[in-house]
C-alpha cells in the first residue's frame, strides 16, 4: 500500500463521498471540499451524507469544508463534481492545485465547448496531462460504499501516474488497472451515459431482451467509431472504461441515466423527470454535445441521434427505434 497522504475531494455527492470513504480506508488523510453548508455539517457532526450516500457511516478522520483554502498543502486532488459544473466552480472558487496530481471522477462532455474534462481543465487552469488522472469504470457509489468488489481503470498520458493511483486506491474490494488512453476512457465514460438513457427508454416501454443487447452492442460500435475518430484506442473500448461501464449503466436500478430513460419510456417529460431527482444524470446534458460531436466530426452515432430527438424534439420513443431499424444495412464493423 502506498504511504499516508492527505487528499482533497472537490465535490461531496455520492461517488465523491465514496471515494472519501475508500481512501480513508486506506489509510489516507481526507478532506472533502463542497459549497452545501449542511452537506458539511453532516460530514462533520455526524459522519454522515444524508442527502447523496445515505445509510453509509464515514470515518471520523474524514473532514469537510465550505472553504477552498483548506485544501492547501494537499498531497493530491480528486475532482467529483458533475461535469457541467466544473467551469463555473472553477471560476468561482480558487482551489490550490498548482503543480499536484488531480485525479477526475466525473463522465461528460461539456455543452457548447464540446471538451471532455481534461480539456475543459486545462483550459479553466492550466492543468496538463502531466498531471491529470482519469478514474473510469463499472463504479456505483451505492454498491463501493458497501465494499462490494469493482474494477475501474485510472488512465493518464504519464502511465507512471496512474500506476501511482492504482496503489492509491487499490485495496480488498476496489481494484484499479492502469491506462494511458485518456480520450478513449473520458469518451467511453461520457457516451455510455447516453446509451444508459436509451436502455432505460427500451425499460419503460418493456420492449425485450433483444433490443436491450442490440442497443448494447450498436452503442458500444457507436462509442468506439467516435473515440477512433478523436484519437482513442479502439480496444479501450472493450475494456472497463467502454463494455464494462456501458453494461452496468444500462442494467443497473442505481443508474441515474437508465432511470431518466425508463421514465421518458413510460411518458413522462423530461423536464418534469428532472425536476424531481436529487442528484445529476450526467447523460441528458453530454447528449446534446454528443450529437453535436458527431455532426462536427461526421461520425455517424445514429443512438446518439435518436436519443436527442426525444428528449429535445418529443419525438415518440417507438418512432425513434422505427427510425433506428430501417436505416441504410451496413457492414458490422464500419468505423
Amino acid at each position: 500500500m502506498f504511504g499516508h497522504l492527505k487528499i482533497g475531494i472537490i465535490g461531496a455527492g455520492g461517488w465523491g463521498t465514496t471515494v472519501a470513504k475508500l481512501l480513508s480506508e486506506n489509510n489516507h488523510k481526507i478532506i472533502i471540499w463542497t459549497h452545501e453548508i449542511d452537506v458539511v455539517q453532516g460530514l462533520n457532526n455526524s459522519n454522515t451524507n444524508t442527502k447523496y450516500l445515505p445509510g453509509i457511516i464515514l470515518d471520523k478522520n474524514i473532514k469537510a469544508t465550505n472553504g477552498p483554502n483548506d485544501l492547501k498543502r494537499c498531497d493530491l486532488y480528486i475532482l467529483a463534481i458533475p461535469t457541467q459544473f466544473i467551469r463555473p466552480i472553477f471560476n468561482k472558487y480558487k482551489f490550490p492545485i498548482k503543480d499536484k496530481i488531480l485525479v477526475n471522477l466525473s463522465k461528460g462532455i461539456e455543452k457548447n465547448s464540446l471538451m471532455r474534462v481534461s480539456q475543459i481543465l486545462n483550459d479553466v487552469t492550466g492543468i496538463n496531462g502531466k498531471q491529470y488522472v482519469v478514474l473510469t469504470g463499472p463504479s456505483h457509489a451505492e454498491e463501493v460504499s458497501r465494499k462490494t468488489p469493482t474494477t475501474v481503470v485510472a488512465a493518464s498520458d504519464v502511465i507512471e501516474n496512474a500506476r501511482l493511483i492504482q496503489d492509491i486506491f487499490t485495496n480488498s474490494y476496489f481494484r484499479v488497472y492502469s491506462s494511458d488512453d485518456v480520450i478513449g476512457c473520458e469518451i467511453g465514460g461520457a457516451l455510455k451515459n447516453v446509451i444508459a438513457i436509451a436502455a432505460g427508454i427500451i425499460d419503460g416501454l418493456g420492449i425485450g431482451d433483444n433490443t436491450k443487447a442490440a442497443l448494447l452492442t450498436r452503442g458500444l460500435a457507436g462509442m468506439t467509431r467516435l473515440g477512433v475518430t478523436l484519437g482513442a484506442n479502439p480496444i479501450t473500448f472493450s475494456g472497463l472504461s467502454g463494455l464494462g461501464d456501458l453494461i452496468v449503466t444500462c442494467n443497473s436500478k442505481h443508474s441515474r441515466n437508465r432511470f431518466v430513460g425508463e421514465q421518458i419510456g413510460k411518458g413522462r417529460l423530461l423536464k418534469e423527470i428532472l425536476k424531481d431527482m436529487n442528484m445529476v444524470a450526467e447523460g441528458v446534458e453530454t447528449t446534446i454535445s454528443a450529437n453535436q460531436l458527431s455532426e462536427k466530426h461526421q461520425v455517424e452515432l445514429p443512438i446518439t441521434s435518436q436519443v436527442y430527438k426525444i428528449l429535445f424534439e418529443d419525438v415518440n420513443p417507438l418512432k425513434a427505434i422505427a427510425n433506428l431499424m430501417t436505416r441504410e444495412t451496413k457492414h458490422e464493423w464500419w468505423w
